[in-house]
């Protein structure tokens, strides 16, 4: 096997986002410049998106963000993430600004009308991961279904610097499943942050034990003479919703997106960047950089 050429860092940047958003909002304290513009998420991000480039030294860097809530989801399930409120009133001029900063770095922002940043991030990575590795900087598990030869998972734990790193050869011994089988569990017990039900009455217990047993939905449904009544009922109850949750649960890698890898180059203009930060009043930030 060829050694691979590049590391490319794919950050899903609504993640990081609304992360270091609520990390530092619990109190009421919002940053804001001295025009009044709340910066706290933004701040954040920075801070969250400085420590992994510094941790796991990308040579190319690509953010995706979400385009909007209606999506292709929406379309086959109104109920896709209905229970969501609507953003806090001081994150949504941090949407903008965000990105406006990811530019200053030089950083190409990635998105596609109705469909979703991990859309973008599964399409990218299977792309990238022929020739070379491939980190997915995120606090998403969802993600996790896109582990594969080339491309880890570094999920965000609480604080800064903390990281679960999820890779193909170790992934088994810390799920119990393969990756690919994260889309078919869900497909089982819903998900109840994305707001779809899965088979109604099959919690995350009954869904892996199935998993592990049969493998996929497929194979459950070939042998439904053999399971328990209880779940055989609550299965036949719930098929339709069953084929929709697994449709809902999996990430798109086949959409038409693409980024050029000599466009991802991690390599910025100090002092444009140096100029924006100095813009928000980011003086840490700028001290971070040194």
């Amino acid at each position: 096997m060829t050694a691979k050429q590049h590391t490319i860092m794919l950050v899903d940047g609504m993640a990081l986002l609304f992360r270091g958003f609520f990390a530092t909002a619990f109190r009421g304290n919002f940053m804001k410049t001295s025009n009044g513009i709340p910066t706290n998420g933004v701040y954040q991000f920075m801070r969250y998106f400085l420590d992994a480039a510094d941790k796991f030294e990308p040579t190319h860097v690509v953010c995706c963000w979400d385009m909007g809530s209606k999506t292709f989801r929406t379309d086959l399930y109104d109920g896709y993430k209905a229970n969501r409120s609507n953003p806090p009133e001081e994150l949504i001029p941090q949407f903008d600004l965000v990105k406006e900063v990811v530019e200053a770095f030089d950083i190409p922002n990635i998105g596609l009308e109705n469909y979703e940043a991990d859309d973008c991030i599964g399409t990218l990575a299977r792309q990238y991961a022929k020739h070379h590795d491939v980190l997915i900087l995120t606090g998403d598990q969802d993600i996790l279904q896109l582990v594969d030869d080339g491309i880890r998972v570094a999920i965000m734990r609480k604080g800064i610097g903390n990281y679960d790193i999820f890779k193909q050869d170790t992934f088994v011994g810390q799920k119990g499943i393969h990756p690919r089988q994260i889309v078919d569990l869900k497909g089982l017990m819903g998900d109840t942050s994305d707001n779809y039900p899965g088979v109604k009455g099959i919690g995350q217990k009954t869904a892996l034990k199935l998993i592990q047993e049969y493998e996929t939905i497929d194979q459950i449904l070939d042998n439904m003479d053999k399971l328990p009544n209880g779940v055989r009922k609550k299965i036949r109850e719930n098929m339709d919703m069953l084929h929709l949750s697994r449709k809902l649960a999996e990430i798109r890698c086949d959409i038409s997106v693409e980024c050029m890898l000599d466009d991802a180059l991690f390599h910025y203009d100090k002092q444009m960047a140096e100029d924006k930060l100095a813009d928000l009043e980011f003086d840490h930030l700028m001290k971070l950089l040194h």
